[in-house]
């Protein structure tokens, strides 16, 4: 309903980039700047500066970006509060998710709501954790839900579930058959690491400084950027790993890898991440319910699958 070229001007301006808003609104960049340009032509004046690969909002844009985000808020109140009269769930959702729950978690979360709310259209987009708060401080995604911490005050951050992390050997190695190992012995073994971003690397580095060990000391021989590339290196006997249990299932169920639990005890929160908007659309406050009675029903339902 609102008009095409403000979205676009609105979504542009948000982001200082031409670039990034076409990736947002799934357009092509040329197709961008034609309605920006439009948008100016209609005004007769210049909304953004372009000089040296920069793009800054002039005076006149400075002022058309605050009345469009009034415009948006408003008109998604107005949106909201009709659908509720009418009891309609539909629309698009853009959800992100850091690699562990976009491999682990959301397939069946996303799977029973789409069965449930066949009218809302899903997308998905997968990141580190520091690349999805990104997404969402931009916009770029209505939803995250990541495996570390968040430090932007300015999002709203919701935990879902708690999640158990643990340390993960090839059957034969000289520590499987242990019932514990502490992160200090951790750090004697060449470790397979996340990547820089990765919400468990944060939370491995975090827990060291917690218990007074120096960061540095870890012996990292590899950094990889998925679970699955991780365990197939620790099976393959190039080193250990720690990684979330919830990853763990079908390669402990074969014996080709052994989880071991850290002592003491190490655990990471998964979270919601989104924007403090004062409105929502219908569709979010559904997903958002059906995801905390699913993560609920799922802390209920887990067993301690390193046994």
């Amino acid at each position: 309903m609102a008009d095409r070229r403000l979205q676009v001007f609105y979504t542009v301006a948000r982001l200082l980039s031409f670039t990034k808003a076409a990736e947002t609104l799934h357009m092509t960049q040329p197709a961008v700047t034609f309605q920006v340009r439009q948008l100016e032509d209609h005004f007769d004046t210049r909304l953004f500066d372009r000089t040296h690969n920069r793009v800054a909002l002039t005076e006149a844009g400075r002022k058309a970006y605050e009345y469009a985000e009034e415009i948006f808020s408003l008109y998604a109140e107005m949106e909201n509060t009709v659908k509720e009269l009418t009891g309609d769930v539909s629309g698009a959702l853009t959800l992100g998710a850091s690699t562990t729950i976009a491999e682990y978690m959301l397939p069946a979360l996303l799977r029973g709501f789409t069965l449930e709310f066949p009218d809302i259209n899903l997308r998905l987009k997968v990141s580190n954790t520091e690349g999805i708060v990104s997404m969402v401080e931009n916009s770029m995604i209505d939803l995250g839900v990541v495996e570390g911490p968040v430090a932007n005050k300015n999002l709203l951050v919701e935990v879902c579930r708690v999640d158990q992390l643990v340390v993960v050997v090839p059957p034969e190695h000289e520590i499987a058959a242990r019932d514990s190992i502490s992160l200090e012995e951790v750090m004697n073994y060449p470790f397979i690491c996340r990547e820089e971003g990765s919400g468990t690397r944060e939370v491995i580095m975090d827990h060291m400084v917690e218990l007074g060990l120096d960061r540095n000391n870890l012996n990292v021989s590899l950094e990889l950027g998925s679970p699955e590339s991780i365990k197939g290196a620790v099976e393959a006997g190039m080193g250990i790993s720690i990684v979330s249990v919830a990853t763990l299932e079908k390669e402990l169920k074969l014996g080709t890898l052994v989880a071991v639990q850290l002592d003491p005890p190490m655990q990471r929160s998964f979270s919601f991440v989104r924007q403090r908007q004062k409105f929502r659309l219908r569709a979010m406050e559904q997903l958002l319910d059906y995801a905390r009675a699913y993560c609920s029903d799922a802390s209920n339902n887990i067993s301690d699958t390193s046994q």
